[in-house]
């Protein structure tokens, strides 16, 4: 009794050590963070602009958020839309396929290997660096940014869509078979039916998240509304600034009420 006594102490005894060690650990990391962080960096200047950037956002340019041509908010938010869409649809195409290279239970391990290793290459690389790529090759403009999230969504989506395949209801499959179904309908009743709503799903939270992209790809000439949005930063004009991200606020939450909605609907069925 006095052993298993001692034993349940040494116990607690070892994890209060090793808790202690985490949290020491993790708060030597936030000091040697909070080194590198120059809080005397931000002068005048700086908060002039943040006060300019607040009073845009308070007196935005109403004639540039209600504008329809071009050059409007509402057109630039509908090409931003576009292209996450366009990207997203790609790139959920193309990430069926090498979802299932990346299978272990469906193809052999070096397939798998290696398809893991490209698509961890793929993922690696911002999304920044591919539109600043693709703006070369392609010239600027919206082709690019679709190019863009097509190949930065395939590096998240096929990882997810692995796991939907992984969590197959096998059983189903084997039940077809000692029906006599053959391979075309043991896909289309067995196998489909188990990952379209799964599928449809990760597809909608990777086009919330391309549309934030999108957004950042404008900035290197990659379409949408981004490149506008840092010209109005470049030159100061904080009230074209505002109408902006105005837009791109009620765009985002929109968007987000929407596909949390469709998400969830699609899980529960």
């Amino acid at each position: 009794m006095n052993h298993a006594i001692e034993a349940q102490l040494n116990k607690e005894t070892s994890k209060k050590v090793q808790y202690l060690m985490i949290v020491t650990v993790l708060v030597g990391a936030f000091i040697w963070s909070l080194s590198a962080i120059q809080f005397n960096a931000v002068d005048d200047g700086g908060w002039k602009i943040a006060v300019s950037i607040i009073q845009g956002i308070l007196k935005p340019d109403m004639d540039l958020l209600w504008n329809f041509s071009q050059q409007g908010v509402f057109y630039l938010l509908f090409e931003t839309i576009c292209i996450a869409f366009l990207g997203t649809v790609f790139g959920a195409i193309l990430s069926i396929p090498v979802a299932f290279l990346m299978a272990p239970s469906i193809v052999p391990k070096p397939v798998y290997v290696i398809t893991r290793f490209i698509v961890i290459v793929i993922r690696t690389i911002p999304a920044l660096v591919y539109g600043l790529m693709f703006v070369r090759v392609t010239g600027p403009g919206p082709f690019a940014g679709v190019m863009t999230m097509s190949l930065t969504s395939i590096g998240m989506v096929s990882k997810l869509y692995v796991d939907v395949i992984e969590d197959l209801d096998t059983g189903i499959l084997e039940s077809m078979t000692a029906m006599g179904c053959n391979t075309f309908e043991k896909i289309r009743f067995g196998i489909l039916p188990q990952l379209i709503a799964n599928f449809t799903s990760v597809t909608i939270y990777r086009f919330d998240m391309n549309l934030r992209d999108a957004t950042i790809l404008g900035l290197v000439g990659a379409g949408g509304i981004g490149s506008p949005l840092i010209f109005a930063m470049n030159s100061y004009r904080w009230n074209q600034v505002g109408a902006i991200l105005i837009g791109l606020i009620v765009l985002i939450l929109i968007v987000e009420v929407i596909s949390n909605k469709l998400r969830a609907k699609l899980v529960k069925g």
